[in-house]
């Protein structure tokens, strides 16, 4: 009996211990953002959407292993580690065919300082991966004064080969 009352105790001590640290009590310990982009963000969203005057959709904040599939041939080693690469990189905005949704082209939003978690520096994964899919890169550095034309040049002189399958733009 005093076994029995023991187990019973030592029972009823295990199951405070694992309900005390158990995780089920913050579940979703999440709250709203008060801003999904930053000031600047939203204000380059406003000139790309202008600049592109309804051919593509601007789509924002792509994860590069949402935007890229891996290549039958790869190897199980590095398609693995392509994914968790890819998977912790993403990009600011993707202009997308408008009928199709596919990928047309990458914009990054490039801070001077490095704020915000912004890199600075060229990624090369980045840059080599999208290079290898065949969709352009533009890294525009951010500041106040760019104009909807200024957009427009920096995103027409990177879609050059697309117009030229297009037929709109004549071979040099």
């Amino acid at each position: 009996m005093e076994i029995a009352i023991l187990l019973l105790a030592v029972l009823v001590g295990i199951w405070f211990v694992a309900s005390k640290y158990s995780t089920d009590q913050i579940e979703f310990p999440f709250s709203v953002k008060r801003q999904l982009f930053t000031a600047a963000e939203r204000q380059f969203l406003g000139l790309i959407e202008n600049a592109v005057a309804g051919e593509f959709r601007v789509v924002c904040r792509v994860r590069l292993s949402d935007l890229l599939s891996l290549r039958k041939d790869t190897t199980q080693k590095i398609a693995k580690s392509a994914l968790i690469r890819a998977g912790s990189k993403q990009v600011d905005f993707v202009l997308c065919n408008k009928n199709d949704m596919t990928p047309v082209m990458a914009i990054d939003l490039v801070y001077g300082t490095g704020q915000n978690g912004h890199n600075t520096q060229r990624d090369f994964f980045v840059n080599g991966a999208l290079e290898t899919a065949s969709i352009p890169h533009v890294r525009i550095k951010a500041k106040q004064g760019y104009t909807v034309l200024d957009i427009r040049e920096c995103i027409e002189a990177k879609l050059v080969p697309l117009r030229r399958r297009q037929g709109k733009v004549p071979f040099s």
